[in-house]
């Protein structure tokens, strides 16, 4: 529970309690503890949510099934088909991991195949189905409703070579560098943050920082070919960048759809790396969202406020009856002393308590014309009283 420090001063012992109870040094050194928890969970928290703000992902298996069915034509006269068809069929699921069969998080929303890809395309042999009917292509739209596989049927009764054009969706994008500096910074595919930072370490390392404009970088002549300039300055390269990125390589798979009524139980397999969000990302979300806790922490801290608070109240007692027991004579006489001082400074009187305790006080001179002015102002007051209830004037 975070507490603020005002809270947390009500927690602690007094002194003069932990004087008289040893052991409370036990509670003391818990609430040290507690307080350096507290500062470890806030700790904790901010960089659980400085974490979740970029992507965690982990790498898992995506495998990908394609079959193919034929259906032979039948003869004249026959409702059904006339002509021989077959129907290619492109499916994926991933493959389960450890933390889905020890079932750890139940109820995962599991990602449809589709969802993996930004582009499908199928390129069936063009000599067989022309220019315009070789191609099938899928592209992700908005609108897009995710899906698990899919098929294209077309006319045929020969077997027929396709390609299988697949353009992985990452999130963040992932762009292919120009070869030549792929060679260079040492990265291949990644993205646009990731290859700023190689390319900054890259300068780095190569010490191509202007050292007197330190906006400045002095190609090498690497750089020179690449980029084209002998110099450039710092803000000018995410735009000299761009040009030397490409969309990533699509991955191809070469299959061979097959009308021999062998080959219809034959399913081609394919396993490829994709990366999904990690479902520890899942776990700091609602580790962080998650109340619970708080409300127990803080009706348990209600719980330690009201049991200090006892105590005191306890030692006060406590102090009030050993020093009536120690010396019962003089602890009347200050009791009555502070008694009739706390009547005084309640009743707002001017006065010395003391004095007015003994006899002789009331035998000065002056006492008699007092007490005749003290009555004489309350029979007044009365008076007025009266005549307000009964609303007329005593004369």
């Amino acid at each position: 529970g975070e507490v603020p420090s005002e809270r947390m001063a009500d927690k602690v012992l007094p002194q003069r309690i932990r004087d008289l109870v040893p052991e409370s040094q036990a509670y003391m050194d818990l609430l040290a503890f507690e307080r350096k928890l507290d500062q470890t969970i806030a700790r904790k928290r901010m960089e659980i949510q400085e974490a979740i703000k970029k992507p965690i992902t982990q790498k898992r298996k995506l495998r990908i099934y394609i079959s193919n069915t034929y259906t032979p034509g039948k003869p004249e006269g026959e409702d059904a088909e006339k002509m021989s068809s077959w129907e290619l069929r492109v499916e994926g699921k991933l493959l389960e991991d450890v933390s889905d069969q020890l079932c750890l998080f139940p109820g995962k929303q599991k990602k449809k195949f589709s969802s993996f890809f930004k582009s499908l395309v199928i390129e069936l042999d063009k000599e067989l189905y022309g220019p315009d009917n070789h191609l099938v292509e899928w592209h992700r739209m908005p609108t897009t409703q995710e899906t698990d596989g899919f098929q294209v049927k077309r006319p045929g009764d020969v077997n027929v070579k396709c390609t299988l054009l697949l353009m992985l969706d990452h999130q963040p994008p992932q762009y292919k560098l120009d070869p030549r500096l792929a060679r260079l910074l040492g990265v291949h595919t990644q993205t646009r943050a990731s290859i700023m930072q190689a390319l900054w370490l890259y300068i780095k390392n190569n010490k191509l920082q202007d050292s007197h404009e330190k906006e400045y970088i002095n190609c090498n002549r690497y750089f020179r070919q690449i980029f084209g300039c002998t110099r450039m300055r710092f803000p000018e390269i995410p735009m000299k960048l761009a040009a030397l990125l490409q969309h990533p390589d699509p991955i191809i798979i070469n299959h061979m759809i097959s009308v021999d009524p062998n080959d219809q139980k034959k399913t081609a397999c394919y396993d490829i790396d994709v990366e999904v969000d990690d479902p520890l990302k899942g776990q700091m979300n609602s580790f962080l969202s998650s109340t619970t806790n708080q409300q127990e922490i803080a009706a348990l801290e209600m719980k330690i406020h009201e049991t200090i608070e006892s105590i005191n109240q306890l030692k006060t007692q406590r102090d009030f009856m050993l020093s009536f027991s120690n010396n019962p004579q003089d602890f009347i006489k200050d009791w009555l002393k502070s008694q009739s001082r706390d009547l005084k400074l309640m009743t707002d009187v001017a006065g010395n308590p003391e004095e007015e305790r003994r006899t002789e006080f009331y035998q000065a001179p002056w006492v008699p014309e007092a007490v005749g002015r003290y009555v004489y102002s309350k029979v007044q007051q009365r008076r007025q009283e009266l005549e307000q209830v009964l609303g007329i004037r005593l004369t």
